[in-house]
């Protein structure tokens, strides 16, 4: 099974409001971001945001919150960096798991790159356009139909990634169970895609991307996220 390709999936058990979804999407871009000064003086309002949720979801993101307001910052971002971008198994970019850095996650990039440009996203050369982050904002704000869309179609790769934060006893776990609330549950095909993704883990085969980046920045203008 391709883990691009568009799957037919079924309802979620729970039908979420297209409005709550979009606030975990919101919120999830945020607190999955790095650390900084903005997303720490951002957290009562998160917090408010978080608390119209319902139970089940908004417990999920509990633990990393309460993470966040009692650990010093500098700690915080060391975490951060240690957990994100120096393990293989906990990379934030969703097509790293299939492809790595090889020639065939180029266009798997471009699949990202063209839907937030159909909608209107021109992005710049910061951020490659499947970090997960960059793909929520997108979601929340520009267009969840299309987000959701892309946000289904790696719900393997989501879920191999909490798997994976999880067993680090990582808090951001949280966010990620959050969002995979709002999606179709695992099914029997993902947990077998989850299972290969696991014990291949992403291939090797260094080349540059820089034409695939993008910059999350732009949709500042949206809501004014930096």
């Amino acid at each position: 099974m391709s883990l691009l390709s568009i799957r037919r999936r079924p309802e979620p058990v729970t039908v979420m409001p297209e409005n709550a979804r979009r606030v975990v999407w919101r919120a999830a871009a945020l607190l999955l971001d790095y650390p900084g000064e903005k997303l720490l003086s951002l957290l009562d309002p998160l917090n408010s945001a978080i608390a119209e949720l319902p139970e089940e979801v908004r417990a999920h993101f509990l633990p990393l919150l309460d993470y966040l307001r009692t650990t010093p910052e500098i700690e915080v971002a060391q975490r951060y960096v240690e957990t994100f971008d120096m393990r293989r198994r906990s990379s934030m970019h969703l097509t790293f798991y299939a492809f790595g850095d090889t020639r065939k996650r180029g266009m798997a990039l471009l699949r990202f790159k063209h839907a937030y440009r159909q909608a209107g996203a021109e992005l710049g050369d910061e951020e490659l356009p499947d970090h997960l982050p960059v793909l929520l904002e997108f979601a929340a704000i520009v267009d969840p139909i299309g987000g959701e869309r892309l946000l289904g179609e790696h719900v393997p790769v989501m879920e191999l990634l909490r798997l994976s934060l999880s067993d680090n006893g990582s808090p951001y776990a949280g966010a990620l169970a959050a969002v995979l609330a709002t999606l179709p549950p695992v099914t029997t095909a993902d947990r077998r895609r989850i299972a290969e993704l696991a014990a291949e883990g992403p291939p090797e085969e260094e080349v540059g991307l820089d034409p695939f980046a993008i910059d999350p920045s732009l949709f500042d203008s949206q809501e004014g996220r930096r």
